[in-house]
């Protein structure tokens, strides 16, 4: 029986549950998440490996008309990731409202490309049944998508369904990856990126947009079987930092807390995590900043 393969790639709107998706897929997290937009700013491998199947996910930043260098890299990693896949996955949620523009963008990016695609619409908890088929009927009549799914990434209602429908379009192909390989990220962006998303959690505004974090030093104590790891929480301005650290400490030990927490469970380690903050003015309009920050 010949092996199947085939890359992936996941696009949508921002905030349309995409890494929650990868994550539900996998069946665990290498993709941080949260309730704002414009989370997943990294083009993200998550490989699930089936009996004679491979499926590599690539997970990208939202689709959104944007101004800023930081966000036009994410948007032009995301539209890259067409080009290089084999199934195209559009996930969308409550977006045909929120994001109507972006999803017209995304549909003209995906009927240009002939590849397989696949329409996932997400979010079915939060949709009244009564006006889950007039949508799926207004998807249909674009006549782009192979087949429409409709689940929760959330509570994984649909998944399993959707995994078969996008095993069905693989093709005969190398498995690409190791079959104990989960994600081609390396340790320290996985860590980097679960600090990050505490950042998400614990702060409002535009701060979440303005931090961006770097892992500086990775040491493993194997004889107190302990993680040690050193980050810097990058900020635009000399008031983000003071925001970042709260009042005697107390939100920086909350972020540290959090992750340290998250980053035990991935690893199944002890973790020592310490947490630095410092201002890296503007990095997200400076080119060579954005490099140096991973971007």
């Amino acid at each position: 029986m010949s092996f199947l393969s085939g890359f992936i790639a996941i696009i949508g709107p921002p905030n349309s549950g995409k890494s929650t998706l990868l994550n539900r897929l996998l069946g665990r997290k290498i993709a941080i998440t949260s309730p704002k937009p414009q989370t997943t700013r990294n083009r993200i491998l998550g490989i699930y490996n089936g009996d004679g199947f491979q499926m590599v996910f690539m997970d990208t930043p939202g689709i959104h008309p944007t101004r800023s260098l930081l966000h036009k890299s994410m948007v032009r990693s995301a539209k890259a990731s067409l080009e290089e896949v084999d199934i195209i996955l559009l996930v969308v949620g409550l977006e045909e409202v929120t994001h109507r523009d972006e999803l017209k963008s995304i549909v003209r990016l995906v009927k240009k490309t002939p590849k397989p695609a696949v329409l996932a619409i997400n979010k079915v908890d939060l949709i009244r049944k009564e006006n889950l088929l007039p949508m799926i009927e207004s998807y249909s009549k674009l006549n782009c998508f192979d087949c429409i799914i409709p689940l929760s990434a959330l509570y994984g209602d649909g998944v399993e369904v959707l995994g078969e429908e996008l095993k069905k379009r693989l093709s005969t192909g190398p498995q690409f990856f190791p079959p104990d390989m989960v994600t081609d990220k390396p340790e320290d962006f996985l860590i980097a990126e679960i600090i990050r998303e505490k950042i998400y959690y614990a702060t409002r505004e535009e701060l979440p947009y303005a931090s961006a974090v770097v892992v500086e030093n990775l040491e493993e104590d194997k004889k107190r079987d302990l993680l040690i790891v050193r980050a810097v929480i990058c900020v635009e301005k000399a008031s983000q930092k003071g925001i970042i650290i709260g009042k005697q400490g107390t939100l920086i030990k909350k972020i540290g807390r959090d992750a340290r927490v998250e980053i035990e469970k991935m690893f199944s380690v002890k973790v020592y995590l310490e947490l630095f903050v410092k201002v890296e003015r503007n990095w997200s309009s400076d080119a060579r900043s954005l490099r140096k920050l991973g971007y």
